[in-house]
């Protein structure tokens, strides 16, 4: 099982300002013991906001998604929901359709005054990976409660293309937060009033910051996003610019009437018609937007670290790219329709350094891009 901190090595986060924890934070803490980890650090795993977590050394495959529940940890579901352990300290693949429960390197001890949630990391995301973070006697998936003592799994499920892993491939990302941080609606108005938080003059402010999609298409042959193809190879999840775009996907122009008809059970990358700013003071993360407005659900994977399209982390111009699947019906998205909202929190500390100025940042100064694993054509083939 993943590795488990000793009871009486709880950390203390006393005079820790309110917000999202920091990088140097985020050690800090690991430090005293608030994180442990059954292997170090890998480089590059700790982001200025995030911290990223590691497949451990064994994956379950099971009957069905679960959750604790209030008195039950999940290994006593594992002993009658799992058909068999993988071992995967010499890879393994994961098939579509089946859903898995892997154990992680790390675990948590946190002290009452910090809280924790998960989300896959953008490169699981755009590869159509359904994953998310289990604690013990969780009654939510992604949350971890303040004070948690106990190790972390993770649900995995691909969804369209078959996933090669190993011990230490990085599929999930958690931040931690002290007290409050989120935003109200008035103050998303003032730090876009101050900062610019996407390129437009008065956006939708609701519950979070509106970002529409682009549907106009980019560069000369206006290519507006991707769908996913059915009965592919598999993707290795730790190998980058390692697979050709055309073997996995398909992609889409933009037509007379710069709209697209998402068809039930289908992937699409498409991207935000707005650039994005996260200011260094900030962090942010995109929610999926109202299912009343539209049969369609965007963006798994919804952190953004601050830095994210700043000028002075060479993010320029970047955009939100978008992980669009329909549900049930088809649905037609027109060029500007809202489909998410991005959500601004508070740093605890401002990071000592910003999303792009450390290697690892892949999607800095992005317009319509796929993951990391595919060797990217120019936008404007």
């Amino acid at each position: 099982m993943p590795m488990t901190l000793p009871k009486g090595e709880k950390s203390a986060a006393g005079g820790m300002a309110p917000g999202i924890l920091a990088a140097h934070q985020i050690e800090a803490l690991a430090a005293i013991g608030g994180i442990g980890a059954a292997r170090p650090f890998a480089e590059g795993q700790v982001q200025p906001a995030s911290l990223d977590l590691r497949l451990g050394r064994r994956v379950w495959r099971m009957r069905a998604s679960f959750l604790p529940g209030p008195r039950r940890n999940v290994a006593e579901c594992l002993e009658w929901l799992a058909l068999h352990a993988i071992e995967l300290d010499g890879g393994a693949v994961l098939e579509t359709g089946s859903v898995y429960v892997a154990e992680l390197l790390e675990a948590l001890a946190l002290p009452a005054s910090l809280a924790a949630a998960a989300n896959p990391k953008s490169s699981t995301g755009r590869i159509d990976v359904f994953t998310r973070v289990i604690t013990d006697r969780a009654r939510a998936f992604d949350l971890v409660e303040s004070g948690y003592h106990g190790p972390l799994f993770a649900e995995i499920s691909p969804r369209t293309f078959p996933l090669l892993v190993r011990t230490g491939s990085r599929l999930s990302q958690i931040r931690f937060r002290c007290g409050s941080a989120r935003l109200d609606d008035a103050a998303h108005r003032a730090l876009h009033e101050s900062e610019g938080l996407v390129t437009s003059a008065e956006p939708s402010v609701a519950g979070g910051v509106a970002v529409s999609v682009d549907l106009a298409g980019f560069g000369a042959s206006r290519l507006v996003g991707y769908r996913a193809k059915r009965h592919t190879g598999l993707i290795d999840i730790d190998r980058v610019a390692a697979h050709d775009v055309l073997d996995f996907w398909e992609p889409i122009r933009a037509d007379a009437r710069r709209s697209l008809v998402l068809d039930p059970g289908e992937f699409y990358i498409l991207a935000s018609k707005e650039s994005v700013h996260v200011p260094a003071s900030h962090a942010a993360e995109m929610t999926p937007f109202d299912p009343l407005v539209g049969e369609f659900r965007v963006h798994y994977a919804g952190f953004f670290d601050p830095g994210f399209g700043a000028v002075e982390a060479g993010g320029s111009g970047a955009r939100a790219v978008l992980e669009v699947r329909s549900h049930d019906v088809p649905f037609i998205l027109e060029d500007g329709q809202i489909v998410g909202r991005l959500i601004y929190e508070r740093m605890s500390e401002v990071p000592g350094w910003l999303y792009g100025q450390a290697a690892g940042s892949n999607y800095q100064a992005q317009t319509l891009k796929l993951s990391k694993h595919f060797k990217m054509p120019p936008v404007h083939a």
